[in-house]
């Protein structure tokens, strides 16, 4: 008898501890996404490559070196005036891009 109520004890145990998975079509789980954002006027090279989608180290770079040339993003179009980026990468990129506190 003690091994049954120690298995039915183990069974309860299991059955309310069990961790709880979505499922995939849950419309509540499927259109929650996490965005992380890049802010052109003020990340690091390294984060932009690792954020934007089609943008390697050397295109960020290329980011860095032309608002540290010409100042400061006034609009996410910009981006087309550094070697490199063009508007299937700007379009691929746009949402997930911030421009920040830019000095006027």
């Amino acid at each position: 008898m003690k091994q049954v109520i120690t298995l039915l004890l183990a069974v309860f145990t299991l059955a309310f501890t069990a961790p709880v998975f979505a499922d995939a079509n849950d419309s509540a789980s499927s259109s929650e996404a996490v965005v992380l954002y890049v802010d052109i006027n003020t990340d690091s090279a390294e984060k932009i490559a690792d954020l934007l989608k089609g943008v390697g180290l050397k295109k960020a770079q290329a980011i860095v070196e032309y608002r540290e040339e010409f100042g400061p993003f006034s609009a996410v179009e910009d981006l087309l005036n550094v070697p490199g980026i063009g508007p299937s990468t700007l379009e691929s990129n746009r949402a997930a891009i911030r421009l920040g506190e830019t000095e006027g």
